[in-house]
C-alpha cells in the first residue's frame, strides 16, 4: 500500500479497517486525513506508519493468520494481544525497554504505539551488518533480559495470562524444531527431546522472539519489538535465540568473527550475572544444548535466515550446527570458542 494522503471514507479493504480501529482507539477522529505508510513487517505481520496532521506519528502492527514464507506456516492472529501484554508487563518493569503501547482493537487482530524515529533508534540488526558491533550494547541486552525473565519467574498470574502454549508451538517449536527434526533424521530423537522440555517447562516468560532485528539501540538501552510468541516457559530459549545470531552473522561477514565473538560474550556473562531464580549453570546447559538446533533450523526450518545465502555459507552452518548436535559442548563458553575457532 503506498503512503499518501486519503481521508477515512474514500477507501475501502485493509485501509478503511486500520482507519475505524485508529478512531475507534481514539487516535483519529471521522473523516480526518491521515498517511498509511507500509513498514517492513517480517513475515509473520502487517506493520504500517500512520501520519496525521501535528500529532506524532504512530505505528500500526496487525498479525497475519498466515506467514509469508515459501513453506506453509499458520499461527492464530490473537498472538496480537500477547504481544500487547508482554509490552505492557515489560513497561512496568523498565518503561525504556519497550514502545508505548497506545491502543489495541482485538477483533481485528491489531494495536497502535508510539513510533521510535531510525535515526535516534537505529535497528540492532543492520549495526550488527554494518560492522558496528557493541560489545556494551550486547551486554545491556543480556542484562535487560535476565531482570525480565528474573521478574517473571515462578509468578502463577504471568504463567496465566501467558499460558500460550499452541501459539509457542505453531511459531517456534514446529517450524523452528520440529520440522528441521524431519530434515535431519538421524538427529530427529534429540532434536525432539529438547522441544519437548521447553513445551512442559514453566520457569518464566519468554518473549520469544529475542532477535537483532527486533532490538533497536536506545539512548537507554535496548527497546525490544515483537513479543508476539511471548509463552510462560524456559527462559533458556530466548538467551539461546538471541546468541544464535552472533553465530550466523559470522557465517556471513566472517572478518568480523572476533567481534561477534566478544559481543557473544559479553551479552552471555551479562545475563548470567542476573541469573537469580535457578543455578545459573542449569540455565547453561539448556541453552547450550538449544542453541546448535537454532542454528540448524536458520538454514534447514521453516524459516531460513534470509542473509545466509551462497551454498557454502550454509554447509558451515549445517556442519558446525549438526556437530554440536552430536557431540554437545559442556557450556556455551565451550560451544562459542568450538563455533567460533572453526570460522576462521
Amino acid at each position: 500500500m503506498n503512503s499518501g494522503e486519503m481521508s477515512l471514507a474514500a477507501h475501502s479493504g485493509e485501509f478503511h479497517d486500520i482507519a475505524e480501529a485508529l478512531t475507534g482507539m481514539g487516535l483519529l477522529r471521522v473523516g480526518e486525513q491521515f498517511t498509511l505508510e507500509r513498514l517492513s513487517g517480517g513475515v509473520s505481520c502487517d506493520v504500517y506508519k500512520v501520519e496525521s496532521g501535528p500529532r506524532p506519528p504512530i505505528v500500526v502492527k496487525r498479525a497475519l493468520p498466515k506467514l509469508r514464507v515459501a513453506i506453509d506456516w499458520r499461527a492464530p492472529p490473537e498472538r496480537a494481544m500477547t504481544e500487547v501484554a508482554w509490552l505492557k508487563l515489560v513497561a512496568g518493569i523498565n518503561a525504556h525497554w519497550v514502545p508505548k503501547v497506545l491502543g489495541e482493537d482485538r477483533r481485528r487482530h491489531l494495536f497502535a504505539m508510539e513510533f521510535l524515529a531510525p535515526d535516534s533508534f537505529p535497528l540492532w540488526k543492520a549495526e550488527l551488518a554494518a560492522g558496528r558491533i557493541d560489545e556494551d550494547f550486547a551486554s545491556s541486552v543480556g542484562t535487560a533480559l535476565a531482570k525480565i525473565h528474573a521478574a517473571t519467574a515462578g509468578r502463577d498470574e504471568v504463567a496465566n495470562s501467558f499460558a500460550n502454549g499452541p501459539q509457542f508451538y505453531a511459531l517456534r517449536l514446529e517450524p523452528y524444531l520440529l520440522f528441521t527434526a524431519t530434515r535431519h533424521p538421524d538427529l530427529a530423537n534429540a532434536i525432539r527431546t529438547v522441544a519437548a522440555e521447553i513445551a512442559n517447562s514453566g520457569i518464566a516468560l519468554m518473549q520469544g522472539d529475542i532477535s537483532p532485528k527486533n532490538i533497536l539501540c536506545g539512548a537507554n538501552g535496548p527497546v525490544f519489538l515483537d513479543a508476539e510468541t511471548a509463552c510462560f516457559g524456559d527462559p533458556a530459549f530466548d538467551l539461546a535465540f538471541c546468541l544464535n545470531h552472533f553465530l550466523l552473522k559470522t557465517a556471513w561477514r566472517p572478518q568480523w568473527s572476533e567481534n561477534y565473538a566478544r559481543a557473544f560474550s559479553a551479552m552471555h556473562a551479562s545475563y548470567a550475572a542476573g541469573v537469580t531464580w535457578e543455578r545459573p549453570e542449569a540455565l547453561d546447559r539448556r541453552a547450550t544444548r538449544l542453541l546448535p538446533m537454532l542454528l540448524l533450523a536458520r538454514v534447514d526450518g521453516k524459516s531460513p535466515v534470509e542473509y545466509i545465502t551462497s551454498e557454502p555459507d550454509k554447509a558451515f552452518v549445517r556442519t558446525s550446527a549438526r556437530a554440536m548436535i552430536e557431540q554437545p559442548p559442556e557450556s556455551l563458553d565451550e560451544l562459542a570458542r568450538r563455533y567460533f575457532a572453526g570460522s576462521r
